[in-house]
C-alpha cells in the first residue's frame, strides 16, 4: 500500500472516531505538574512502624495503623502503642498487612467503633477483610470480622484497600484485582476479576456499618452479581475520599506501568480495567486494553509515569483558602502529594506538586482543618502541611 493511501486510511478512521465522539473522551496523561508554593512541612511525630492508615477520634487524637499489625495513638507529639486484641490471622507478605482504619462517624463519645481493613490468610489463600472493634481508650477489643472478600487469591499483590463512610451511614471499601500476570485466580488472570460481577476483586463495595450489603446497590440486580458491588473495573485503589457537603466520591488507582488514575466514583459504573487503561503491561510493555472503551467511565486525571497513588483527601480547611475544594493525592513512587483543582462545574483546571521527599502512604484532612501525611517507612513520620 502506498504511503498516501495509508495516510488517507488513517485519516478516514480518525474522522470516524471523532464523529463518534470516541477520541474526545480520552484524557491527556500528565507527567509532573509544576511545584506548589506557599507551604512547608512540620513533623508531628516520628517512629511510626510502617504506617498505612489514619483516623481521628472525636477528641482530636489520632489512630494510626502499622502494616505489620500494630496500632498507635498520636496525642500531640506523643505516640502510644495500642493493643489490638483478637485480630484474625494477618497476612503481611508483599502489599499485605493491617491497612486502612476509620472511626464510625456517629460515635462521638467513649468506646467508639473502629473499622480496619487487612489482608488475612496464607500465601496460597488470602483475601481482604473488614473487621470492627471497640476502642476503650487503651486497647481495641471485641474484634469481629464484618466482611470477607471472595474469591481468595494467592501471593502478596493488590489488596486495595481504603474505606470511607458516606453521608447515609454506609461505607465504601475498595478491593484490589488480585495481582499482575501471570497471577491467576481460578481459571482466569487475576486482573480479569475486575470485570467479573461474581467476584469482589477489582471492585468498590458498599456495605452497611455491620458489613452487610447496603440496600440499593445498583449492580445487585444483574444475573450472578454479588450484592455488595458498588462499582467494578478497578485495578488497585489505595485512595478514596468524599466531599462531606456534596457527597461526591473520588478514588485514586494504581495503573500498571503508567496510567495511575483519579476517578469520580458512581454506583453501577464500570471503570474499565483491564479492558480500558492508560498503562502498559509490566512484562510485554504493550498497552493493557484500550484508552477509550464505549460504555466505560473515563478517569478525570491520568498520571504517566505512575505516581504510586496512595491516600486521598478532599480539602475544606481554612489555612489555604486557594486550595479549598481541591483533591490531594499521595505518591509513593514520586514521593510527593499532587493537588488537583476544579472549576465550579467539577472540571479539572489545575494540578500542582508538593515535593515531600519520602514515599507518601496516606493523606488526610484533620479535624483542625490541616492536611496531614504519613510516610511509608520502617519508621515513618506524621507530617503536617502548613502555610509558609
Amino acid at each position: 500500500m502506498l504511503r498516501s493511501q495509508r495516510i488517507a486510511g488513517f485519516l478516514a478512521s480518525l474522522s470516524t472516531l471523532v464523529c463518534a465522539g470516541v477520541l474526545a473522551q480520552g484524557v491527556a496523561p500528565v507527567a509532573e505538574p509544576p511545584a506548589a508554593s506557599g507551604w512547608k512541612l512540620e513533623t508531628v511525630a516520628d517512629g511510626l512502624p510502617q504506617p498505612w492508615g489514619m483516623a481521628w477520634l472525636a477528641d482530636g487524637r489520632l489512630l494510626v495503623t502499622g502494616k505489620k499489625g500494630t496500632l498507635h495513638l498520636v496525642d500531640g507529639k506523643r505516640v502510644e502503642n495500642i493493643a489490638v486484641e483478637g485480630l484474625p490471622a494477618l497476612f503481611t507478605e508483599g502489599q499485605g498487612g493491617l491497612l486502612d482504619i476509620a472511626v464510625h462517624p456517629r460515635d462521638k463519645g467513649r468506646n467508639p467503633r473502629v473499622y480496619m481493613t487487612m489482608a488475612s490468610g496464607t500465601s496460597d489463600a488470602n483475601r481482604t477483610v473488614l473487621v470492627q472493634g471497640v476502642f476503650d481508650g487503651k486497647r481495641v477489643h471485641g474484634i469481629k470480622t464484618l466482611f470477607t472478600a471472595s474469591p481468595s487469591k494467592s501471593g502478596g499483590q493488590h489488596f486495595g484497600s481504603r474505606i470511607v463512610f458516606l453521608k447515609d451511614g454506609t461505607l465504601l471499601m475498595s478491593i484490589g484485582d488480585g495481582g499482575n500476570p501471570p497471577q491467576r485466580v481460578g481459571d482466569m488472570l487475576a486482573r480479569d476479576q475486575a470485570q467479573n460481577v461474581g467476584s469482589h476483586n477489582g471492585a468498590i463495595l458498599r456495605l452497611t456499618d455491620s458489613g452487610r450489603p447496603a440496600p440499593g446497590n445498583p449492580l445487585a440486580g444483574q444475573q450472578g452479581a454479588l450484592p455488595e458491588l458498588w462499582s467494578i473495573g478497578h485495578r488497585n485503589i489505595q485512595g478514596i475520599a468524599a466531599d462531606p457537603q456534596s457527597g461526591r466520591v473520588w478514588a485514586s488507582e494504581h495503573g500498571p506501568r503508567g496510567g495511575d488514575e483519579i476517578n469520580v466514583i458512581e454506583g453501577g459504573k464500570n471503570y474499565g480495567w483491564p479492558l480500558q487503561s492508560y498503562g502498559l503491561d509490566y512484562k510485554t510493555r504493550e498497552p493493557v486494553g484500550r484508552q477509550v472503551v464505549p460504555g466505560m467511565v473515563q478517569p478525570i486525571v491520568v498520571w504517566t509515569p505512575s505516581t504510586g497513588a496512595s491516600g486521598l483527601a478532599w480539602y475544606t480547611g481554612q489555612a489555604f483558602p486557594a486550595w479549598r475544594g481541591s483533591l490531594f493525592s499521595g505518591g509513593l513512587a514520586t514521593e510527593d502529594i499532587r493537588r488537583v483543582a476544579f472549576d465550579a462545574q467539577g472540571r479539572v483546571v489545575k494540578q500542582e506538586r508538593l515535593a515531600i521527599g519520602k514515599r507518601v502512604r496516606d493523606v488526610r484532612q484533620g479535624p483542625d482543618g490541616q492536611l496531614y501525611a504519613l510516610t511509608d517507612e520502617a519508621k515513618g513520620s506524621l507530617l503536617r502541611i502548613v502555610p509558609d
